[in-house]
């Protein structure tokens, strides 16, 4: 089975079964300062799994592009991708466990073939005072698995959540199929990393809410969210031994083959490259075409973008690949994925001009690495050690973008080894300040849905429009990021504002708080929002419904929510600065004052 076949084929088969199907939602997150990208299937639907009444009902599908960037230096094996593709489907406060699993099992025996004899499920074996779920291993046994091929394992194998510090969370139940491989050992079981299991599927029931204090609640509204991952699943479907041997990298690779004029499969140390190459010109692609999509940067997603395309470029120097070839490569990419993904073709141009851009100023960082160590050369050569300091190491990757890789290539040249336990070491330090200010931004998350959080979401659409009012209608969201302090609004604009407009964008806001206007929402499609002129990104399907908040006369907006009922509770609105977020994009800082 294709990929093609498969995303259409589970969306198929849940509409049978009366859910309906939503549009994903784009790789940037809005209003979410808890990740880059968005890097689940639930992850879009983190309000409504919290509560809010979503347009579409209680029984949703999709497909959703998705990214984690946690392991790009794993990728260049059999197996780690950086973007990938989600199938989901929920219930939301409609079906639980019994349900979820008979959908489950239906699916993958009846709709994609599978031998139920070779299928193994996991369990949550109970901790914390929350008991075994005996109902999941029961509903598995009155589908024809054995009770030797369910195994109940701890939380850190199968429970979810929550997203943060509080919030939604239970127990999972996973799927996996059985390779043929021979067992590592007697322990050898679902799970395991020498590759007899495969997991294909992972149903999680949020039957729990974590508090402040720490204890578990169980919720009235229980809600289920499953994943099953696009390529790892054709590529078990297909019998290939990696997600590289699939038709949503042959071709790509295909591309890098008449490039560089190596035959993959020949030599593992190039079939890395060829796997870096492939996987990250894909990611960047789909980041650039997105329906948010940002520029190359040295700051949040668009400094992934850009470590992902020079690590590419760099992977197809080792190759040989000379001149500009991300390009050429990203053309296949949207070619094979414009019909799931529209926006790829309709961003093309950005997506192909952004890339043959940044090779350009990659090459000149190369140079400039390069003479860099050239300049360290002669004292180096003076001293006794035949070994590169590793803190020297992580300051030409760091300062000059100059992969770590080229270092001890350049180094092993010249006589010398590369302290790369001291490079580690210093790199994990970065890493440490980079999570800890994650962690902190976490911690005052929209998802918190407090009353602060969700007058700010407000804010951020009555900002919106005052924008639009004084600066003209080109104006448009590029990002948002809300955190219990303040809000960040991102838009599209081409010059800096005047202190005059700046205030008159402050003036107009308060205004509407002071009138204390009522919000109200409507669930209507997609053509009648546009018709009515309601602002939003319309990525929506046609005759999809959505929510359309209204703050008065004042503003339209497609959105999800939350949002205050009426403007008079929200406070002052207080502009701190505006600023360049990039090329073409200005970024404002806001906060309420009571």
């Amino acid at each position: 089975m294709k990929a093609n076949e498969l995303r259409q084929n589970f969306i198929d088969f849940f509409v049978s079964k009366d859910h309906s199907q939503i549009s994903g939602a784009s790789l940037i997150p809005e209003n979410d300062p808890t990740v880059l990208f968005t890097t689940a299937g639930m992850h879009p639907l983190v309000p409504y799994i919290l509560g809010a009444e979503h347009p579409a009902g209680t029984r949703l599908v999709d497909y959703q592009k998705c990214i984690r960037t946690g392991d790009i230096d794993a990728v260049g094996d059999p197996h780690h991708l950086t973007f990938f593709e989600m199938l989901g489907n929920w219930s939301l406060g409609d079906y639980f466990k019994k349900e979820a699993i008979r959908y489950s099992y239906e699916f993958l025996t009846e709709w994609l073939h599978i031998d139920a004899s070779k299928l193994s499920v996991t369990v949550f074996a109970g901790e914390e005072g929350i008991p075994r779920d005996e109902e999941s291993a029961n509903q598995w046994k009155s589908l024809g698995i054995p009770e030797e091929r369910i195994y109940f394992l701890p939380r850190e194998d199968n429970w979810w959540g929550p997203a943060g510090e509080v919030g939604p969370c239970g127990p999972d139940t996973e799927m996996f199929i059985d390779t043929g491989r021979t067992a590592c050992g007697p322990e050898c079981k679902p799970g395991c990393k020498c590759g007899k299991y495969f997991e294909i599927w992972n149903d999680v029931f949020m039957g729990y809410r974590k508090t402040h204090e720490g204890s578990y609640v169980e919720m009235e509204r229980k809600c289920v969210d499953t994943g099953m991952g696009i390529e790892r699943t054709i590529a078990i479907l297909q019998g290939k031994k990696s997600v590289y041997e699939t038709e949503v990298f042959a071709p790509i690779i295909e591309g890098i083959k008449s490039l560089s004029q190596y035959q993959y499969g020949t030599e593992e140390e190039k079939d890395i490259s060829v796997r870096i190459i492939a996987d990250h010109v894909r990611t960047s692609t789909f980041i650039l075409g997105d329906q948010r999509g940002v520029k190359p940067s040295n700051v949040g997603q668009g400094y992934i973008l850009r470590r992902l395309i020079r690590r590419a470029v760099r992977h197809g120097r080792k190759l040989g690949i000379e001149g500009k070839f991300l390009a050429q490569l990203a053309k296949v990419v949207i070619d094979l994925y414009s019909q799931a993904y529209p926006e790829l073709e309709q961003n093309k141009e950005f997506v192909l001009f952004e890339l043959g851009i940044e090779e350009e100023k990659f090459s000149s960082t190369l140079q400039k690495g390069e003479h860099e160590f050239e300049k360290m050369l002669p004292n180096l050569l003076k001293g006794n050690s035949t070994m590169l300091n590793g803190r020297i190491a992580f300051k030409l990757y760091d300062t000059f973008g100059f992969p770590i890789e080229l270092t001890e290539e350049l180094a092993k040249e010249h006589g010398f080894s590369v302290d790369i336990e001291g490079f580690n070491a210093a790199f994990e330090k970065h890493q440490e300040i980079s999570r800890a200010g994650a962690e902190q931004q976490f911690k005052g998350g929209l998802a918190d849905h407090s009353d602060l959080t969700t007058a700010l979401h407000t804010a951020t659409h009555l900002l919106h429009q005052a924008l639009r009012t004084i600066l003209g209608e080109h104006v448009g969201q590029k990002g948002s990021n809300i955190t219990a302090e303040r809000l960040r609004f991102d838009f599209t604009h081409d010059a800096p504002m005047t202190d005059e407009q700046l205030q008159k964008v402050e003036d107009m806001v308060n205004d509407v708080i002071k009138r204390d206007l009522p919000v109200s929402f409507e669930t209507m499609t997609v053509e009648e929002a546009k018709a009515q002129g309601a602002i939003a990104f319309f990525d929506s399907k046609y005759g999809e419904q959505v929510k359309v908040y209204s703050v008065g006369d004042f503003s339209k907006e497609v959105c999800g929510g939350p949002h205050v009922e009426h403007t008079g509770t929200m406070g002052r609105f207080k502009i701190q600065k505006e600023q360049s977020s990039s090329a073409g994009v200005r970024r404002i800082k806001a906060v309420l004052e009571k």
